[in-house]
């Protein structure tokens, strides 16, 4: 069973849906999650609040979700070809990770402000963590690149070890920026599904000799 907080949460993003940010209230947030409206105060503060609670999550899921795919027992070009199929199609889906992803906030979105200065800190942990700020595109893609690491080239740290890491950034930011220049694709330029033709794009651009894999 959700928490009240992530029953808010989930009663924002369905408002979401239908409404623009502007035209979300809090209170029909609250009865939507069947909470009491200072329930809702006391999770998240306020309403700019919330939008920053919302947000952060959206980043959580998806650097949640890269990790699962990277779990996979398969060959690291088959796993970095279906972070960036995943990342297309989740950010296809979810307008909040399309936004973060690219930086492009619509009119309907929420665009967390951040926290007052000097303002006091929330009670609740979640919401400190929220409130400090938002990853921009260029943390997420380091994100992304620092989880494939870790899961592609675990438990060495020798000098061979520090060799295929750093190749390895640089073909897991390949792949990154392959699958975000879909994701900002206008809609309708790219067509449907875009799994064959992006995984021939990403799969080529992590397989090629590195330009350090050159030099040696």
């Amino acid at each position: 069973m959700p928490t009240a907080r992530e029953s808010l949460l989930n009663a924002a993003l369905a408002a979401l849906a239908d409404l623009p940010w502007s035209g979300v209230r809090m209170v029909d947030v609250a009865s939507a999650a069947g909470v009491s409206r200072q329930t809702l105060y006391n999770e998240f503060g306020s309403k700019d609040g919330l939008a920053r609670a919302l947000v952060r999550r959206e980043a959580d899921r998806y650097l949640h979700g890269v990790e699962r795919v990277l779990a996979e027992r398969t060959p690291a070009a088959d796993r970095l070809v279906a972070v960036a199929e995943w990342t297309v199609e989740e950010a296809r889906a979810k307008p909040l990770l399309r936004a973060l992803l690219t930086g492009c906030w619509g009119e309907r979105l929420p665009v967390p402000k951040p926290a007052r200065r000097g303002a006091a800190m929330s009670g609740v942990p979640a919401q400190r963590r929220a409130d400090v700020g938002l990853p921009a595109p260029a943390e997420l893609v380091a994100a992304v690149r620092d989880r494939s690491i870790a899961a592609l080239v675990p438990g060495r740290h020798d000098g061979r070890a520090k060799e295929e890491s750093a190749d390895l950034a640089h073909r897991c930011e390949l792949a990154v920026r392959l699958a975000l220049s879909y994701v900002s694709a206008p809609v309708g330029y790219v067509s449907a599904p875009v799994g064959e033709e992006l995984g021939v794009l990403v799969r080529a651009a992590v397989s090629a000799t590195s330009p350090r894999a050159a030099d040696r």
